[in-house]
């Protein structure tokens, strides 16, 4: 048995609302830029991206892409850490591994 918490549905919907958004879906897409298709970065691996160097990749005001990194950790998808000044955006591990079993089940329906 896993020793982690698994998705519920209620999470999954608070996810598909995140994404549902095309800023929010690119945020997400940069940030797993460290990962190669079909496979889960390792907690140690996961690619950290300062909102500044967010903010020169989209054509967004900063309150904007303050709010869509809001509501990315809100649904459990990134990971936020100040340092100092800084803010540094990852995506959370654990959740991209269980959508990916999610995903890759073929009894999706039974998960939920």
């Amino acid at each position: 048995m896993s020793n982690y918490k698994t998705i519920g549905s209620e999470q999954l919907v608070d996810i598909f609302k995140a994404l549902a958004n095309s800023h929010r879906l690119k945020i997400y897409n940069i940030l797993t830029s460290c990962c190669t298709p079909g496979t889960s970065c390792v907690s140690d691996e996961v690619f950290s991206c300062c909102v500044g160097d967010l903010d020169s990749q989209l054509d967004i005001a900063a309150s904007t892409l303050s709010h869509h990194l809001k509501e990315l950790h809100r649904a459990g998808l990134i990971n936020m850490q100040r340092d100092g000044k800084q803010v540094f955006c990852s995506v959370n591990p654990e959740v991209m591994k269980q959508l990916q079993t999610i995903f890759s089940s073929k009894l999706v329906g039974a998960q939920l």
